[in-house]
């Protein structure tokens, strides 16, 4: 795997919540165009992951790289120019305002830019979430809570990242809305969207994935492809439930 497909690099990342050491060494990389998931039990250090990545939070130690460059301790608002984007977990639409309204605050950089392609954007956010079209006019905070996953995804993808971040995307979700959740995954991975996801769902996330990483108490414990880890036993006794034990 050449280094020229390298778009973002974890090297013996450290990061602290005061006197709680929560990211022990974490190093990890994502290529362009694959999707990367990141897994874990509650208090692993996958949410705190992202957020260094976005510049929410400053390493301790380590270093982050973002297509060659390096990242850890830059703005968040200049990430998000360079091509970074996240769906945090709990979606954090903006529910006064209607779902177009939230669409383009995603644009918000590039509308500032003047960036004529913005209307073709809307349009194939759209195409992909039809029920957002449906529902254009209507407050965000109205929407279902998969409606407004939607949303968040949709106001992610309006920024045009190169690499997109989810954090827990299928979190509380009836089954079949977060099935449709990972299908939209893999529709934008057919389409060239770099993606690395954050899910407890391990079975779910590993169908979409190609590669991944489970993490616990703050440190890397095992990484492969996608196909590895639903065969590893551990992963499959810890992540996946009795009934994949033996597969």
């Amino acid at each position: 795997m050449s280094d020229s497909k390298l778009l973002l690099t974890l090297s013996g990342l450290n990061v602290h919540y005061g006197r709680l050491h929560v990211l022990k060494g974490v190093s990890l990389h994502v290529n362009e165009g694959e999707v990367v998931a990141l897994l874990g039990a509650n208090g692993a250090g996958k949410t705190t992951t992202l957020r260094a990545i976005c510049g929410l939070l400053r390493p301790a130690a380590g270093a982050i790289s973002f297509a060659g460059q390096k990242i850890a301790g830059v703005a968040t608002d200049k990430l998000v120019r360079m091509g970074i984007t996240q769906v945090p977990e709990g979606r954090q639409i903006f529910g006064p305002l209607s779902v177009h309204d939230n669409l383009l605050l995603g644009a918000y950089t590039r509308l500032r830019a003047r960036d004529r392609g913005v209307e073709e954007d809307l349009q194939r956010i759209y195409d992909l979430f039809p029920i957002l079209n449906d529902f254009r006019a209507r407050r965000g905070g109205s929407l279902s809570g998969g409606q407004q996953q939607m949303l968040a995804m949709g106001r992610a993808l309006m920024a045009r990242p190169r690499l997109l971040l989810l954090d827990e995307p299928c979190l509380g979700l009836a089954p079949l809305v977060a099935k449709q959740i990972m299908e939209t995954i893999t529709r934008l991975r057919e389409e060239g969207t770099t993606i690395l996801v954050v899910e407890q769902n391990a079975r779910a996330a590993l169908k979409v994935a190609d590669r991944g990483y489970v993490m616990e108490t703050g440190k890397v414990v095992l990484e492969g492809s996608a196909d590895e880890l639903l065969r590893n036993r551990d992963v499959r006794r810890a992540y996946l439930g009795k009934d994949y034990e033996e597969v």
